[in-house]
């Protein structure tokens, strides 16, 4: 029987993820679909089990009695197939959202309609009886919505939207107002579900039938195209490569934004009040992630942002924030749902996110280091290196401010640390574009302040008590995210002051290896795990020294808190190894897949000696990758 539903919600790590590049859905291993946006990621959920298990729709399909399930993606794509047995047969369900041909929406086909969740239900041995349930709640359940049973389906609207299902299982309202209905499956059997969303209610007395086979081989076909362009070959490929598809999907075509994370308000702590809206576009998270998939082959996500980045920065009078909608808005007002209990109880439920009008000041370096890295081909357009140029003179000119931090404390600006690496990052990658590529700007401005960064970081940020570098410049507190100093090149791994740094993580931060982002006061409530980033951080800095056994054995620790179809979610229980915090997360399946590649390059060139930029070490590290590595314990 599938895990916790006694409560009403299942573990984090019961969920799988389909989607469509533009939403997602999340399906748990009993059938449910109990999360979706539509129709884009950032809009208001339709279904929200995950958030209230009364309160929240939902889309089930599942066997009546007791059964057990697995699961797994289709091969390289994500085509998810769960399989029911039953003490009478076997049942598989096949849920996906079909993919569209590549390109823009055409305004004879917007963003949100035409587009579906598809669900096959298959006989494969004796017989088995299939419940349906069919609950949609727009608008995070505070809609009223009517349902209404016709000939071949049902159909829920708001008056707003519609949510018209074609089913071949006979439906009838239950008693709590949703269509139910049950059918025996029985071997060699196919029964399609067909779920679609528009913006009224289009369909008429009688819903045709839905003949998904077209779809599912299309789908198929482009996902296994899209896999097959990986160049990445080396050490633990398959889980690079779910992590690629991972990524892929929180990509949102239409303008080549890239969300943090397709969910809201999934918590920290269970009961902790750490719960936050990530279904924006943070540039942070977006630099790391076209990062992640530029070194494995993947150009095209890269150059879908960076003409995003363009047309947010023309849009918005030259100036840039930390975070937008996916349609680039700047204005993403947080708010509280006080009608829904969170997961498992976590409250506050959280929409929208007020960290967007933070100054974070390290988003800079991050922009201006997936360029130096991106833009390898050839030269950025003049509109572009417009951008890149504005963004490291406003490193340049604001370095010495305090702000939030990678971590976007709620507590007062400080000066942090890593916001003044990144800063650096932010002037080095600049003069190493315009010198590359001979273009214009204030080189030697930007080399003269990035000095002074340098000297600020090694003066300030390095505590001979501690004997670490610190979370911010002066304080002597531990942070995980000193880990990123020989990440970014601005020392090499081997210095002794890096090596002080990451012994003292590894005693102080870590819990069964897995590391804290830090154990400070930061404005909330205390309560968090251990962080899945920061984690691989420390894989990354053990394989640039050389301890290639230990960053192996310690990759393997991480990833293998991934569920059963290889999705991480930001954090990890240390002990029971719970899954926490929003799922999948776009961090944690980046840093896997740079710690991989890291792995690749340490085990062809060993510990890095000379201080190297992110974009150098990794064409070193895509070029190892693309060999296999030597022998070892793979997953």
């Amino acid at each position: 029987m599938p895990t916790d539903r006694g409560s009403g919600y299942p573990p984090i790590a019961d969920y799988a993820m389909i989607g469509n590049t533009r939403t997602v859905a999340l399906a748990a291993r009993d059938g449910s679909i109990d999360w979706c946006c539509w129709p884009r990621f950032d809009s208001p959920a339709v279904f929200c089990r995950l958030l209230d298990a009364a309160r929240g729709g939902r889309f089930q399909v599942q066997p009546v009695g007791p059964y057990r399930s697995t699961r797994a993606y289709l091969g390289p794509t994500n085509v998810l197939a769960t399989t029911f047995q039953t003490t009478r047969g076997r049942v598989r369900l096949t849920d996906f959202m079909p993919m569209r041909a590549p390109g823009p929406d055409s305004p004879d086909h917007p963003p949100d309609e035409g587009d579906a969740i598809l669900r096959l239900i298959e006989g494969i041995a004796g017989e088995v009886d299939v419940e349906v349930v069919f609950g949609p709640t727009f608008d995070y359940a505070r809609a009223s919505t009517e349902v209404v049973i016709r000939a071949g389906g049902a159909v829920a609207h708001d008056g707003r939207q519609a949510a018209t299902l074609a089913c071949q299982v006979p439906l009838a309202i239950d008693r709590s107002g949703r269509p139910r209905g049950q059918v025996r499956v029985a071997e060699g059997d196919r029964l399609w579900l067909g779920l679609r969303f528009s913006s009224s209610d289009a369909a008429g007395d009688v819903i045709p039938l839905v003949d998904g086979d077209d779809d599912l081989r299309r789908t198929l076909r482009q996902w296994e195209q899209w896999s097959s362009s990986c160049t990445y070959a080396g050490p633990y490929r398959e889980l690079v490569r779910r992590s690629a598809l991972a990524l892929k999907l929180l990509t949102f075509a239409p303008s080549g934004a890239v969300v943090a994370a397709p969910t809201t308000s999934l918590p920290e702590q269970i009961g902790g009040t750490r719960n936050w809206d990530y279904r924006f576009t943070w540039l942070r998270d977006s630099a790391l992630i076209l990062e992640a998939l530029r070194a494995l082959g993947y150009h095209r996500e890269s150059d879908a942002f960076f003409a995003w980045l363009r047309a947010v920065w023309t849009t918005h009078h030259h100036h840039l924030q930390i975070m937008y909608t996916v349609d680039g808005k700047p204005r993403i007002p947080e708010e509280t749902l006080a009608h829904l209990e969170g997961y498992r109880g976590s409250r506050p439920v959280r929409v929208g996110n007020a960290a967007a009008d933070q100054t974070q000041l390290d988003v800079y370096g991050e922009v201006l280091d997936a360029a130096h890295f991106c833009l390898d081909a050839g030269p950025p357009d003049a509109g572009l290196w417009t951008v890149l140029c504005s963004l490291a003179n406003r490193a340049a000119a604001n370095w010495q401010e305090p702000d939030r931090g990678i971590w976007e404390v709620r507590g007062g600006p400080r000066h942090f640390l890593y916001s003044k690496l990144l800063c650096w990052v932010a002037l080095d990658r600049a003069i190493k574009l315009a010198e590359r590529h001979r273009l214009p700007g204030p080189v030697a401005r930007w080399r003269s302040t990035a000095e002074g960064i340098r000297r600020m970081i090694l003066d300030h940020g390095y505590d001979q008590n501690l004997v670490a570098f610190t979370q911010a410049l002066g304080e002597p507190v531990l942070d995980a995210s000193a880990l990123a100093i020989p990440m970014v090149g601005f020392l090499p791994a081997t210095d002794p002051r890096v090596q002080a740094t990451i012994q003292k993580i590894q005693e102080r931060l870590t819990a069964d290896g897995l590391v804290f982002r830090y154990r400070a006061d930061d404005g909330l409530p205390p309560g968090e795990a251990t962080f899945a980033l920061c984690s691989f951080w420390l894989v990354d800095n053990l394989a640039l020294t050389g301890r290639v056994d230990e960053a192996r054995e310690l990759f393997e620790r991480v990833a293998g808190r991934a569920n059963d179809v290889g999705l991480l979610a930001e954090q990890i229980d240390p002990s029971s190894g719970e899954l926490l915090g929003n799922f999948p997360q776009g961090f944690s399946h980046l840093a896997l897949i740079r710690s991989a590649l890291y792995i690749a390059r340490a085990e062809k060139l060993g510990p890095e000696r000379q201080p190297s930029t992110r974009a150098d070490r990794a064409a070193e590290m895509a070029d190892a990758g693309r060999r296999p590595a030597d022998p070892g314990p793979r997953s």
